[in-house]
């Protein structure tokens, strides 16, 4: 018997909850800043609370980097702008969502 999402009740299989919520996602900003060391470091916020790990992961994956994510804001080693927003668009996020500054 497959599990049940608590959100809308269909099995997990055709659960479609994460898309909608991507979908309704508020905008997403992707900006760097330096670090210590004169390091760059890319930081990814306004993600849903519920997805940032599955985020962080996939985005640490698809960059071949290293980052953590800490209250609710992903910070991803290094100077990654264009390709995290590519990087996000791949996973399933919104184009219009993902704001460069």
């Amino acid at each position: 018997m497959s599990e049940i999402c608590p959100k809308c009740g269909l099995p997990k299989e055709i659960c479609v909850c994460n898309v909608l919520d991507r979908e309704t996602e508020t905008k997403i900003k992707v900006y760097t800043k330096k670090a210590k060391f004169d390091k760059y470091v890319t930081v990814v916020e306004g993600i849903n609370a519920d997805e940032i790990d599955k985020t962080t992961k996939s985005l640490k994956r698809i960059l071949a980097c290293g980052g953590t994510n800490k209250d609710n804001v992903i910070e991803l080693q290094g100077e990654h702008k264009l390709a995290t927003k590519k990087a996000l668009i791949s996973i399933g996020y919104k184009e219009s969502s993902v704001d460069l500054t």
